[in-house]
């Protein structure tokens, strides 16, 4: 497989990661179609243990969401804002403390945006506990699932 197709499947990618965040876009299903082109293009064991991996972490992932409360994060307040936030602090912790640290990104994702909207520290935190409360539980496994889903297909990629 060629740097561009290479590059096209990271677009793709990215554009899941983004349309987890984004209600209405199909984006755990994007990160799961990307791997799934790319492992159908470049045939080897280790894409192909990527796609079950991929395959077995989405379905782990639609079942912890089936236990938590639905999103109901408009309700709550939640803007596409305090999603890009959440999102970046995610990703940034992800890259910056290896896995672990996408969950704190995303909730120090959400205190950021809502501190520079609101201005303290308690009503920050306030809308933090409200916003994981009405789905951010929901949001956050979908996009962890996703974000080990790309450090997976990183790994295979770079590896090789």
């Amino acid at each position: 497989m060629g740097v561009w197709e290479l590059l096209l499947v990271g677009v793709v990618i990215l554009l899941g990661l983004s349309g987890v965040l984004v209600p209405g876009l199909p984006g755990s299903w994007l990160v799961w179609a990307a791997i799934l082109w790319w492992a159908l293009s470049d045939p080897r064991p280790s894409s192909w243990a990527v796609l079950v991996g991929a395959t077995v972490v989405l379905l782990l992932a639609q079942a912890v969401r089936f236990v938590l409360p639905p999103r109901r994060l408009r309700k709550s307040g939640a803007t596409t804002r305090m999603a890009v936030y959440a999102g970046t602090g995610s990703l940034l912790g992800f890259v910056l403390v290896p896995v672990v640290g996408a969950i704190p990104g995303f909730l120090g994702g959400i205190y950021l945006c809502e501190r520079l909207r609101l201005g303290g520290r308690g009503e920050a935190w306030t809308s933090v506990r409200t916003a994981m409360r009405s789905g951010g539980w929901s949001v956050l496994t979908e996009f962890f699932a996703c974000l080990l889903i790309l450090g997976g297909w990183l790994g295979a990629v770079i590896g090789t």
